[in-house]
């Protein structure tokens, strides 16, 4: 039975079951009195729901606390065992696989280090899913109760009817990778167990929105600096965020040729990789085999000697045996990233930037206060005076985190149960009416 919104009981129901458990996810444990203010529901709807969540064993009580005069309150949560997730960062210095319970408590993880000369779609593959198979045997889990994977990847992620999600990884040589189709084939994980891909930026901006330094904003640009640069932009009306090719952004026509094959991009100056080779071309001598986190880390040594590497703004107590070519090249990337964030700046108008990524936060405490500064010479007063950039929250794991709540974000949207399929809808009358007056 629908009403005259086409809603049917069992979506109402749905819907408020999603309502509970996400208001118990993120602010839990809280009574059931506590659940009816903050959710809107009645009491008596808050009583049927609670003792449903906890029959299907994904809430259970916490304790009580006192009332006032009255019997002490009874607290439920979210209950940790009863579900697990998987988190996948397909980064590009390795592939990073992590195993949580419901609540985002770590309970296995893995690496596989890439080959830096090439970026094999099949090499990836089997990293995962070798990886998988080893989280969950590290735990002595099953399949049982995996509610899905995410995984973040770079490059533009778009879903297809045949394949599902393919992925044109540019910079990375991936044309049209169908990765969802071969990770289902590889992993051999049952079809009750989804697969969630999306660019990396993306999963990084909803790990610190919902659980980091975006908490509470409105508008939120998240940069992801590891060894190229990418951005995800969230709203109040985009709250799973955009991900943005920003480091594809041209910030010097004619000028350094990028991994994706244009003059000038963003990501030839301002990623990891382009520091450390601008480093070289200087006369710069990274660790001769070292890895680009290895190299980072000596260009950072050799720019600030004896400086201290403490916190923020250590970058104006650099040390007398300070290499001037290494320092320089620091000092230019900090004014091409904050000329970068300016586009963000005038374009978006975020009240909050955030930085991550391993080499955002590798970097960030030594050069973000001139970031800062060259991001608002670049940029109209008025948004730079609204906005603030600081660093994310939840260090170099964010991304796997954040591919994690990917599975989990469709887990608490369908109250805990699967979602239904999607029922054909009938188009609004605006665009039948409209289509009718296209010439033939």
């Amino acid at each position: 039975m629908s009403g005259r919104s086409g809603r049917t009981v069992n979506d109402l129901r749905r819907s408020n079951r999603a309502t509970v458990l996400q208001r118990l996810y993120f602010d839990g444990p809280m009574s059931r009195q506590a659940l009816g203010p903050a959710t809107g529901l009645s009491s008596g709807t808050i009583s049927n729901v609670v003792g449903e969540l906890i029959g299907d064993g994904l809430v259970e009580e916490a304790g009580s606390i006192e009332s006032d005069g009255g019997r002490p309150r009874t607290l439920v949560r979210v209950a940790p065992a009863s579900g697990r997730l998987i988190g996948v960062d397909v980064g590009e210095t390795r592939v990073r696989v992590e195993l949580f319970d419901l609540t985002l408590t770590e309970l296995a993880r893995t690496e596989r280090p890439l080959n830096p000369l090439g970026y094999d779609v099949d090499v990836i593959v089997e990293h995962v899913r070798h990886a998988i198979e080893e989280v969950l045997h590290t735990t002595g889990a099953g399949v049982d109760g995996l509610l899905g994977v995410g995984v973040g990847v770079p490059g533009i992620v778009a879903a297809t009817p045949g394949s599902g999600a393919v992925v044109h990884g540019q910079t990375i040589g991936w044309d049209a990778v169908p990765l969802e189709s071969l990770l289902r084939a590889s992993c051999r994980l049952p079809e009750t167990v989804p697969f969630f891909i999306e660019n990396g930026a993306r999963t990084l901006g909803q790990a610190e929105m919902w659980f980091g330094a975006g908490r509470g904003a409105q508008s939120v640009a998240v940069i992801l600096f590891g060894s190229g640069v990418g951005a995800c932009h969230v709203t109040d009306t985009a709250e799973q965020g955009r991900a943005l090719e920003w480091g594809h952004l041209t910030v010097n026509v004619g000028g350094r040729r990028c991994r994706c094959g244009a003059l000038g991009c963003l990501e030839a100056y301002a990623g990891a990789e382009a520091l450390v080779d601008r480093w070289r071309e200087a006369g710069g001598v990274p660790p001769e085999g070292a890895d680009e986190e290895t190299a980072l880390t000596a260009l950072l040594s050799a720019a600030y000697r004896d400086g201290g590497g403490g916190g923020e703004g250590a970058d104006a107590h650099v040390g007398e045996g300070a290499d001037p070519v290494a320092l320089a090249v620091v000092e230019e990337t900090a004014e091409y990233l904050g000329a970068g964030l300016s586009g963000l700046i005038n374009l978006f108008q975020p009240e909050r930037i955030l930085i991550g990524g391993w080499a955002g936060l590798q970097l960030g405490p030594r050069f973000l206060a001139a970031v800062r500064e060259h991001a608002t010479a670049y940029s109209l007063r008025y948004p730079a005076g609204r906005v603030s950039i600081d660093l994310g929250q939840l260090g170099p794991d964010a991304v796997t985190v954040g591919a994690a709540t990917l599975p989990l974000a469709g887990f608490l949207a369908g109250g805990g149960r699967p979602a239904e399929p999607v029922r054909e809808a009938l188009p609004p009358a605006w665009r039948s009416a409209l289509e009718g007056r296209v010439p033939s």
